[in-house]
């Protein structure tokens, strides 16, 4: 295989049971590239990235990471990757001192604990608590440091910033963008779209445990899908603002309001407005999960 790839996935199926979670999964990511994994709950992210890392096997296709098979090689990929976990499971009883020390010890003490430190400080989080008294997010918080403290040449990691106030999401995303600074991969899943677009150069976007495309991340932001909801300070027409192209009406009300979404440029429909006695007007973007359905709408449902 090529150097320059640290994933490999060709043709990867896994079933539970009757349930197909992967139908044929195909992508590559790049050594040093910050790929972000996009899809809606249900549609093969964690399923794909245990699959990476050994924990569970799948039924058929091809797997590389970092050059090695996981199903003969797991223990060489995992000394070389950090890994976040979707749904971590930490000893309660345990400080975050005593958790860390204790995944230290698995990877034969190498960590620098100056760095270990560094990061808890950063993330404001103490390490000194049992992890019991620790609220979601700073259990999160230890879960980030346990991925990152051995600076691992790969980062597979599962909703990594889950349960994060935004300006913890935001040193989190600082720190990865370190991490691949310094030379690493950094492969991770998420459903929120603002964190992949300011983080990730690339992503693809699976549904159905098919990837339905891969694209880089301008090319995602020009798909720019927005919600917009419009008061007019008296009744007015506003079919000519329906006849263009990239608006689609949600709901109106009387002749005065109307809620709008808006696929690509907002320039043609700010123009048409100009023309218009607009009252109020405000703009929000979708979640990621509603930008899927608008373009992979005739899509069967989700497992």
């Amino acid at each position: 295989m090529d150097d320059s790839i640290a994933i490999h996935i060709k043709g990867l199926i896994k079933s539970y049971g009757h349930v197909q979670a992967l139908r044929g999964v195909d992508l590559e990511v790049k050594q040093g590239e910050i790929f972000g994994f996009l899809g809606p709950n249900g549609a093969g992210k964690t399923t794909t990235i245990r699959c990476m890392l050994d924990l569970i096997r799948p039924q058929g296709g091809t797997l590389r990471v970092l050059g090695y098979d996981p199903q003969v090689d797991h223990v060489a990929i995992r000394v070389r990757s950090g890994y976040i976990p979707g749904e971590l499971q930490l000893d309660e009883n345990m400080t975050g001192q005593g958790a860390l020390t204790y995944f230290d010890s698995l990877r034969g003490g190498i960590v620098d604990w100056g760095y270990v430190n560094g990061l808890a400080e950063r993330l404001k989080v103490d390490l000194k608590r049992p992890i019991r008294n620790l609220s979601h997010g700073n259990k999160q918080k230890i879960g980030v440091i346990q991925g990152l403290m051995h600076r691992p040449e790969l980062l597979l990691l599962d909703e990594p910033t889950l349960g994060l106030d935004p300006l913890m999401q935001q040193e989190v995303l600082r720190l990865l963008r370190e991490a691949r600074a310094d030379g690493a991969t950094v492969f991770f899943s998420s459903h929120i779209i603002n964190e992949v677009e300011s983080l990730a150069e690339r992503v693809a976007i699976i549904r159905q445990g098919i990837v339905a495309e891969i694209v880089e991340v301008v090319a995602l932001q020009e798909r720019a899908l927005r919600r917009v909801q419009i008061r007019f300070s008296i009744p007015v027409d506003y079919q000519p603002i329906l006849q263009l192209p990239e608006v689609k009406l949600l709901g109106k009300d009387d002749q005065t309001g109307l809620l709008l979404q808006v696929i690509g440029e907002m320039d043609q429909l700010i123009k048409t407005l100009a023309n218009y006695p607009v009252a109020d007007l405000e703009t929000q973007r979708p979640s990621l999960e509603e930008i899927f359905l608008a373009y992979y709408k005739n899509d069967q449902e989700e497992i």
